[in-house]
């Protein structure tokens, strides 16, 4: 993925400079996500998971607040009170936080969602909707990796480091869900302008 990294620091900027110019609470907040780079969703993802205790995917306003005030995001409380009470659709007092990260991320097309799911599929040899370091081997080829030719590290270890970059869990479970891969890959799709230039990226990245 070296390609993206003059996309993402351009995209960066581009947030930056746009946070101070929204009034909605989710754009400003998926603006600020975006000012960290690729993994600003996910990263927030993983402040919410370590913070989900009982692990049922849901949080209540207490959480969330902490949750947004824990990564560090610049919004008052009457923004925090107006976000959530729109994702708390049946007012039951929580919210489905895989479901919020799916709203915060940015809009991609029908194109760029297919081509992101058609690598998770090569990715999950297994087709059980998870790739763990079993579906990699044979699929991703760690030969040509600088430190596994000066043998710095082994396979495994080059295995365990690729996971580790779509974790959003506190801890690696070296494992990558759906939902993990989508989030990774909504931030590196908002550094790139064009669907062309995003399919081309991931096709050879992945020899889809």
């Amino acid at each position: 993925m070296a390609g993206t990294a003059r996309h993402d620091r351009e995209m960066k900027e581009k947030a930056e400079r746009t946070i101070h110019t929204t009034k909605d609470p989710v754009e400003k907040l998926r603006l600020q996500c975006l000012a960290r780079g690729s993994s600003g969703i996910k990263g927030l993802g993983r402040v919410f998971k370590i913070m989900d205790d009982d692990g049922n995917r849901t949080l209540d306003f207490s959480e969330f607040q902490k949750g947004l005030h824990d990564y560090g995001c610049d919004l008052n409380k009457d923004e925090i009170k107006t976000m959530y009470n729109l994702f708390d659709k049946d007012g039951n007092g929580t919210i489905d936080f895989d479901e919020f990260l799916e709203n915060l991320r940015p809009p991609m097309s029908k194109a760029r969602k297919d081509v992101i799911m058609k690598a998770f599929r090569k990715l999950d040899k297994s087709g059980d909707g998870v790739v763990t370091m079993d579906d990699l081997k044979g699929v991703y080829n760690v030969k040509n990796h600088p430190k596994y030719l000066n043998g710095e590290w082994t396979e495994e270890k080059i295995f365990n480091k690729f996971l580790e970059s779509f974790e959003v869990g506190g801890e690696v479970d070296g494992k990558v869900t759906k939902e993990e891969f989508m989030n990774y890959y909504c931030g590196v799709s908002a550094s790139i302008d064009t669907d062309s230039y995003f399919l081309l990226m991931m096709k050879n990245a992945w020899k889809l």
